[in-house]
């Protein structure tokens, strides 16, 4: 390659801001439930990651402050989840940390989330004694 040549660079994609719906919302928020209703997902946390993926998505469109810390909840589980390395009682943790952060944004939910949001917080909290034990 020629050292004068120019280097070349990528342009880069604008950054499209995502729109969910409440339909979209009340879906995601109903899946999770379901999932979770079901037990853990399985060891593979191929099912466990899928949602957290959608999960991330969505709270990413999200202008609704307070998220801030769902938000990196959710990222750290994911990762978590992904290392060989995590051992239950920290998945529980974060489990535990979510589920307290759902019944929080259920308290000042509009929409109809408020009962939803209450079903994800204790079984967010259920599955972290699951795995705490």
């Amino acid at each position: 390659m020629d050292s004068t040549a120019a280097t070349p660079h990528a342009n880069p994609t604008p950054e499209v801001q995502l729109h969910v719906s409440d339909e979209q919302s009340s879906a995601l928020l109903t899946d999770t439930i379901t999932l979770l209703s079901q037990g853990l997902p399985n060891a593979d946390g191929a099912t466990g990651l899928h949602e957290l993926e959608r999960w991330e998505t969505v709270l990413a469109a999200s202008t609704r402050p307070g998220l801030a810390k769902i938000k990196q909840e959710i990222s750290l589980l994911n990762q978590m989840l992904k290392s060989p390395d995590t051992q239950g009682h920290e998945v529980a943790e974060v489990l535990a940390s979510l589920g307290a952060e759902a019944a929080k944004v259920g308290e000042e939910a509009a929409n109809g989330y408020s009962d939803a949001l209450h079903n994800l917080s204790r079984l967010l909290i259920k599955a972290s004694n699951l795995l705490s034990r």
